[in-house]
Order: structure tokens, then sequence, then C-alpha cells
């Protein structure tokens, strides 16, 4: 197993990473930044989108959909303007987007995040093809990583305070989530659960921000692995490359620790797993 820093970037806050097309997307919060990484290249192209971004999905018919500090919006690779669809929380100026992904049915869930930590003040979304948007879950304070199974069926999902995986049951036909439960606790590590993704085992992989680590976790919370990186904010993993079998890992720049690497994208090769293709949004 391999681990290395990529590409030139320097991230302040490094979230949201996301293969697509032969491309790695990932969002710099703090920059107001998307960057698109090619790894055969080394090419980065950037898009400044005027706000702090929190995370970005492919759209099915073309272009991206990012949320930011006041909602979802669409973004034309070509010409880098983006375009607002629709903001949850147009009242509470202390709360902004964080992170989230599409189900496979083409639904994009994101949720927000207490800037103030106030307890349950924050809330997870849905943008539904139709481009309604909907609370698919409240009482959230730091809305963080969500993933489904390879059914489809159900939902694993982080709301980082708790130091514990939720998971719902998924209805496809209405994107409803119900029978919420902890699927498992992450107390075993000593940091804040951040951003999260799947393997084709069904297992999850963690980032831990304050933490400097991913880890694999079965879906009953046993710890499979732990994999340290020299980055005390880790922020969020994705699978990518062209089998899948590459992870990519997004980092921050601590308050007070000076670390040389500190806000890069890492890739982790050799892991002798793949993950699974990423969903796009239908809208």
């Amino acid at each position: 197993m391999t681990i290395e820093p990529i590409g030139e970037y320097h991230a302040q806050w490094g979230e949201g990473p996301i293969w697509w097309e032969g491309f790695l997307y990932y969002v710099d919060i703090e920059k107001h930044t998307i960057i698109r990484f090619d790894p055969k290249s080394g090419n980065e192209l950037l898009f400044n989108v005027g706000e702090r971004v929190s995370t970005i999905v492919p759209r099915e018919d073309g272009g991206l959909v990012w949320t930011g500090d006041n909602g979802f919006y669409f973004l034309d690779e070509f010409t880098g303007k983006s375009t607002l669809i629709a903001n949850p929380e147009p009242n509470k100026e202390n709360n902004r987007f964080n992170d989230g992904k599409c189900s496979p049915d083409g639904r994009f869930f994101a949720g927000t995040i207490s800037l103030k930590k106030v307890e349950g003040d924050a809330a997870l979304y849905r943008l539904d093809p139709d481009q309604t948007h909907h609370t698919a879950y409240s009482g959230v304070t730091n809305s963080n990583g969500i993933v489904w199974n390879g059914t489809g069926k159900t939902v694993f999902y982080i709301d980082t305070p708790r130091r514990a995986v939720l998971a719902f049951d998924y209805d496809s036909e209405s994107g409803e989530l119900t029978n919420e439960r902890v699927a498992f606790p992450t107390s075993q590590v000593d940091a804040s659960p951040d951003g999260m993704t799947i393997d084709e085992d069904g297992n999850l992989w963690i980032a831990f921000c304050h933490g400097a680590c991913v880890v694999q976790y079965s879906q009953s919370g046993k710890l499979l692995q732990k994999i340290d990186l020299p980055c005390l904010e880790t922020t969020a993993c994705a699978f990518g490359g062209h089998y899948f079998d590459e992870l990519y890992v997004t980092t921050g720049v601590h308050k007070s620790e000076i670390e040389e690497h500190a806000g890069r994208l890492f890739v982790i090769k050799g892991l002798g797993i793949k993950g699974v293709r990423s969903n796009a949004y239908k809208g």
C-alpha cells in the first residue's frame, strides 16, 4: 500500500471528493473553489463559485450540482456559471450546507451544519429530479457523510457530534428515510467522523477529522483497518481510478499545527479493494 499527495492545489479545507468520468472532483470550502483533477495529466481546473462550497455531484445530463452557503446550485463546466436551484434555509445565517451525495435513483441528499454548534438546528435535505426540495431528516447539528448499500434499500449517515453511524430504510419510490437506528458507534476512534464512502463488499470507509486517519468498518461496526495519514484534518474519501481501486482522500489545514501536506489531495493505492460507481443527479 502506498499513500502520496497528488496535484499541486493546496486547499484550506478540502472536502467532498467524488470520481466521475475519469476525473476526481472535490471542493475547497473556505476558498470557494471546486477542483477538477485529472490523474492522467495532473491538470487541475478550478471554479471559484463566490461562496463557501461544501459538496459537488455530477448531473446526469451534463454539468454539476453543488451546495454552499445559500443552497443548491447548477454549475456549467464550460462557462463556469452557477445557477441557484433552491435555498432550504434562507433565514439561518449561521448555517451552511456541508456534505452530500446522490441516491442510486438520482436524488441529491445534502445536509447543513450549524456553525454555532446549536444542537439540532440543521437538517438533511433532498433535492428531487423535479428540482423540488424536501426535508429528509431534521434535528441535525453537523450533517456529514452519506452512502447507500448495494441494494439501495439502506442509507448510512453521519451527524458528526453523535460519533456514530446512523442507518435508515430507503424508499426509492418516494425518497423517504424511515426506521432510524444506530448502525454502530465510532467512539473507538477519538476523533470526529466526517466524510464517508462504501466499497463493493459493502464496507464503510470513514475519514476522521482531527484524527489523521481513514477507517474501514463492516456494516455492523467491526473495525477492519485503520490507515493513518500525515494530516490531522482528514476530511473525506472516495474510490476512483479506472478500476475504482484507488482511494482519494481530502484534507484541511489545522488551526495551529504546521503540517507539510495539509490541504493536499492524497491517493492510496494497493489496498486490494474496489469501490463502486458514483450516482448522478437526474434532474
